[in-house]
Order: structure tokens, then C-alpha cells, then sequence
């Protein structure tokens, strides 16, 4: 008889199930190595691992559990397990596993099967796969929601850069944003994100809306561009453009300031952070006249962006203090992370731009959100598909649990 036996259980989940085939093995004092179990549309698959018992008593507990399951219309099936085979898998705990997040409008079984073939390729083999999204209705087949489905992966990993490559080309060729995360103690602790503001907290460039009002639109636009050519720095066209907003009166900023546009998903993204604990902060190459109006409006932490300088009511067309650009993003974030007492891998940065690139890649998540295509390539993970509130899925938060915590909000 083997040292070890895994009893598998299939068929239609009802309560007490679990209860009645343990106490089976409870009354023959059996050691449970492992369990686990998964319910499917009411459907169970439970399986158990069991310290094989003593001669004399394992032909009558096998008995006892398949009797009952032939009892409950269940299906009963006993593997042996080779003792090498149980150590090799004891000795497998410890080691790095890995978290595939699928994001979409909706997941399909192409994206399941060319998601699954690259884990396949990459030596991986699939633990676990669950939804994190909520449940979907039939009633409404129009319906644009979200979509979020979790693999935990188990293997050695070879190259996890490549991995990358293969899931952003997925990503490119069928509108799903694919996450690859190790499953360590840091996913499970992260405690500040940081925010880039324009095109990330919302839906614009505001440097681009002052210059429409300005009346300078298409000057603004040609150096913008002129600076993601690379021919000239971030800094130098944040002046050259700053220079053609002087003697704008402060109404007009004050008016676009009421009418910013929030990104799709923001005020509920941050409002369930803050009651999970996490700080929150804009890292901005924008302005903070801008950026302290969304501080009140969503309940930002820390603002960080470039001070603007008013004469007589008016911009002068320069900013006060040193500019906020890429590199500064990355200092601030750790200056708020050892303010905080964490750690930059407990840190989540977000941002669209290549100016945001520093920090993506020093936070322990760095988000590129609907960004430019260099910036998907070089980040860590990319979210194009869903609003910021897609980033609880990356979290591993379901959309019952939000439920169930916006339910008691309102109570």
C-alpha cells in the first residue's frame, strides 16, 4: 500500500458534504496532508491527501468513503502517491510562485488558450485559476463591465522577460491586459500609490487645455511632440511651453480646474485604498493649482507637481521651484515611502507617460495606464482596457468583497 493516498470527490456540491467524508476519516484517526476544494456552478471538486492508514484499517475506510458517496450520487476516486513523488512535492513549498492576471471588457476562451499556452511554454504549471470579476448576466449581453480572471502559477522560472513579451502581444492583438506578479509577502502588503495626474487621474493634458484658451494650441502640441521625439528634454519644453501661457488670467484656470474630466474607475479605485489603509499621492509633471482640487475631491494624501507663478492675477509664464520631471518622481516617491516606514516594493505606481518611467520601475507594481507604446513595453504591467479600478484586481480583491464592503458603506 502506498504512504500516501489523494482522494478525489466529484459531483453536485450540497452543504455538509465536506463535513460528512472528514468525519469519516476522523473516526479512523486519518492525518489530512493537504485539502482542497472548488465549487463551479454548484458543481464540487474536492480532493484530499491522506497519511495512507494502517493495513488493517485502510480496505474499510476507502469502503466507508465510497459507500457514502455512492449514498450523496457522488464520484469517489483513490490515487496512490509514491513516496517520492509526495517528498518531491514537499520539497516544491517555499519556492516562487507566480500570479497571472487576465483584465477585459470580457475573457473569452481565445484568451484563455493563448494565455494558457505561454504558461504552458514557459514551464509553468497552473495551481489554480479563479474569477475575480463578478458574475456575469445573460439578461444583458450588451452589457461592458469588467472582467478578471486570476491564475496562480507554480514552477522555475527561465525567463520571466519574455514571459512579458508574449503576454503584450497577446495584449496588442486582442484587447486583454495581462498581469504577471511573483505571489510573495510584498503583493499582499502593499501600503501607497503614487499617481501621475494628466492622462492618468484624468482624462487630459491640462498644459494642452490652458494652451487651447491661450489660443496657443498648436505651438504647445509641436513642442510636446518635438520632447517625445527625444530631441529635446522634458524639462526644457515644460519651460518652452510655460513661456507661452504668460499674462493668462487665474479665472480661466479656475474654470477648467471645476470642469477636469476624472478617469473611468478613480473615485472608486481610491476611495476602497484609503479604507484598506493605503496612502495616496500625485506625482505630477502638471501643476498642483491643479492637483490640490483633485486632493480635496478624492482624498489624495500627498501632492508633489509644479508650483505656478502668479503676478497680479496672471501667469508669468515660469514656475517656482525646481521642476518635477521624471527623475524627481522616482526621489519623491521614495522620500514618501521612508516617510511612510515601507518599503518601495510595498509601493504601486501609475502613470502614462515616459516621464513616469523611473518610478514605474523602482515601485513594486509600476502600472502603465492607457499609455504610449514605449511606456507598455518598458513597465511592468499595463492596464488598457479598464478604468484605475482595475488595479483591485491586481490586488487579488473579487468584486463580491467590494460589494459586500460598499453594502456596509451604505448601511
Amino acid at each position: 500500500m502506498s504512504d500516501v493516498v489523494l482522494i478525489t470527490i466529484s459531483g453536485q456540491d450540497r452543504a455538509g458534504l465536506t463535513s460528512v467524508l472528514t468525519g469519516i476519516l476522523a473516526t479512523y484517526d486519518i492525518n489530512v496532508l493537504d485539502i482542497g476544494q472548488s465549487v463551479i456552478h454548484e458543481s464540487l471538486s474536492l480532493g484530499i491527501l491522506i497519511e495512507a492508514p494502517e493495513e488493517d484499517k485502510n480496505c474499510s475506510v476507502f469502503k466507508d468513503i465510497l459507500f457514502k458517496a455512492h449514498e450523496l450520487n457522488l464520484n469517489a476516486r483513490f490515487t496512490p502517491i509514491t513516496k517520492e513523488d509526495y517528498q518531491h512535492w514537499v520539497n516544491a513549498q517555499g519556492k516562487a510562485k507566480h500570479i497571472v492576471t487576465l483584465l477585459g471588457r470580457k475573457i473569452t476562451a481565445r484568451h484563455l488558450a493563448r494565455v494558457t499556452e505561454v504558461v504552458t511554454d514557459e514551464g509553468f504549471n497552473i495551481d489554480q485559476i479563479s474569477r475575480l470579476s463578478g458574475r456575469i448576466s445573460l439578461d444583458k449581453p450588451g452589457q461592458s463591465g469588467a472582467a478578471s480572471v486570476q491564475l496562480t502559477l507554480s514552477g522555475e522560472v527561465d525567463d520571466i522577460a519574455a514571459m512579458h513579451s508574449h503576454f503584450l502581444q497577446i495584449s496588442q492583438e486582442m484587447e486583454l491586459d495581462i498581469a504577471v506578479q511573483e505571489d510573495n509577502l510584498y503583493r499582499r502588503s502593499r501600503r501607497l500609490v503614487c499617481f501621475d495626474m494628466d492622462s492618468t487621474l484624468i482624462q487630459v493634458e491640462v498644459i494642452d487645455e490652458l494652451a487651447k484658451a491661450a489660443g496657443v494650441g498648436e505651438q504647445v502640441a509641436a513642442i510636446t511632440e518635438s520632447a517625445m521625439r527625444g530631441e529635446i528634454d522634458f524639462s526644457e519644453s515644460f519651460r518652452q511651453r510655460m513661456a507661452l501661457l504668460e499674462g493668462m488670467d487665474e479665472s480661466v484656470l479656475q474654470k477648467i480646474a471645476e470642469g477636469l474630466p476624472i478617469t473611468e474607475g478613480a473615485a472608486r479605485l481610491i476611495s476602497h485604498l484609503r479604507h484598506f489603509g493605503y496612502k495616496v499621492a500625485i506625482l505630477s509633471g502638471g501643476f498642483t493649482y491643479f492637483a490640490n482640487y483633485l486632493k480635496e475631491k478624492l482624498g489624495i494624501d500627498y501632492v508633489y507637481a509644479n508650483q505656478l507663478d502668479f503676478e497680479n492675477g496672471k501667469l508669468t509664464g515660469k514656475v517656482k521651484g525646481e521642476i518635477v520631471d521624471g527623475q524627481m518622481k522616482a526621489k519623491l516617491l521614495v522620500k514618501i515611502a521612508e516617510q511612510e516606514g515601507i518599503s518601495t516594493e510595498q509601493v504601486i505606481a501609475v502613470g502614462d507617460g515616459a516621464n513616469d518611467l523611473p518610478m514605474l520601475a523602482i515601485a513594486g507594481l509600476g502600472i502603465a495606464f492607457h499609455a504610449k507604446p514605449i511606456v507598455k513595453e518598458q513597465a511592468q504591467h499595463s492596464i488598457a482596457n479598464l478604468g484605475l479600478d482595475a488595479i483591485l484586481y491586481l490586488l487579488g480583491i473579487r468584486d463580491r468583497e467590494l460589494a459586500e464592503l460598499e453594502n456596509l458603506t451604505k448601511a
